[in-house]
């Protein structure tokens, strides 16, 4: 199996949001399950099917959690330095906007693009990769090609 790169903060989320389903979630569904059944007749009971659909999304996310931390490989970017790679933090100029925009380099797990933290395997990301300060990249994107310049790598 392939390790899964994430940072420590990607990881300490996997693992609050594990918790919290184990701990939270999955007992009130068990209850909720249990109410359900008191009002009798399973097969047109709308609260019980609508409870046993939320226990399979539940135990689904739990196994999909428990895989993604069993296989992590956690990275921590305030040791690393040089041209850009996962973890870091970059600020691009678009070429054509002149608009700048900062994105954390992260893995798939924690990758969130309104928070700025940007999937290892988006165009972007994989565009940016090896890149250095000052460096003009060309990204190709579903809404066509981009330019971007890199002002800023940190690694923090």
């Amino acid at each position: 199996m392939e390790k899964i790169p994430m940072t420590r903060g990607g990881h300490t989320a996997l693992e609050t949001e594990l918790k919290h389903l184990k701990t939270v979630e999955r007992p009130a569904i068990i209850k909720a399950i249990a109410e359900a059944r008191e009002h009798g007749d399973l097969s047109e009971n709308a609260e019980y099917h609508s409870a046993k659909e939320k226990q399979s999304f539940i135990e689904g996310r739990v196994k999909e959690l428990e895989g993604a931390i069993s296989l992590a490989d956690v990275i921590d970017p305030a040791k690393l330095s040089g041209t850009i790679k996962f973890g870091a933090k970059v600020t691009l100029v678009d070429e054509d906007t002149d608009e700048e925009k900062t994105y954390q380099i992260v893995g798939e797990y924690e990758a969130n693009i309104e928070k700025g933290l940007l999937n290892i395997k988006s165009p972007i990301a994989r565009a940016l990769i090896g890149k250095d300060e000052g460096d003009s990249v060309e990204v190709r994107t579903p809404g066509g090609v981009r330019s971007y310049e890199v002002l800023k790598i940190v690694y923090a």
